[in-house]
């Protein structure tokens, strides 16, 4: 559970420690609204997304099943700055298939806690896979870190990819570039883009 009036005080010192005045008007209920905003921004610390994969449908359809374009926001844990983007999903059935709106919901709930986007991104194909026991999976995340772009090197507009590929998609090029043509279209280079082979 998140401690607000722990952050509250928490916030108070570090507005003195960069020496402002946590008493004028203009600060005077940051440290509030900040507790308020970790206990949002952070509320997957208490939540399990493997409970959005429960419910699911007995269908035998082997070709892919993919959500394009979910878009998510969460927190870097080396900085606490915000990194902010869109994940896509595409899987291959192994006898069960699940609402298509459950997989944006296992992307917020993992994107709700202090995070890395390498860890991000292989949590939610990790659980594709133990939860549906898909032929393959395949999460492409893409996303700005503005620990990147407003400090430290401020390269604005530069973007991480990261990629993890189970099962088929793993292991057979021609399922990998149908994938990859599905999501990026043909301009973006079908197999090339993530050939590992």
């Amino acid at each position: 559970m998140i401690d607000k009036p722990r952050i509250e005080k928490a916030v108070r010192e570090i507005l003195l420690a960069i020496g402002e005045n946590p008493d004028r008007e203009g600060l005077l209920e940051t440290p509030a609204r900040v507790a308020r905003m970790y206990e949002e921004i952070f509320s997957g610390l208490d939540q399990d997304p493997a409970i959005h994969l429960k419910k699911f449908f007995t269908e035998e359809y082997n070709e892919v099943v993919l959500v394009k374009d979910i878009s998510f926001n969460s927190m870097c844990e080396h900085h606490l700055m915000p990194f902010f983007g869109k994940v896509h999903i595409g899987y291959i059935p192994g006898g069960k298939v699940i609402g298509l709106s459950k997989m944006a919901r296992v992307v917020e709930t993992i994107a709700r806690r202090p995070q890395i986007q390498e860890r991000m991104t292989e949590s939610i194909a990790k659980l594709m896979v133990e939860e549906l026991h898909v032929k393959g999976v395949a999460v492409i995340v893409e996303a700005v870190h503005t620990c990147m772009t407003m400090r430290g090197i401020k390269k604005p507009g530069s973007k991480c990819v990261t990629s993890a590929l189970k099962g088929v998609f793993m292991k057979n090029p021609a399922a990998r570039s149908e994938l990859l043509t599905l999501i990026f279209g043909h301009e973006h280079g079908g197999a090339g883009v993530f050939d590992i082979d």
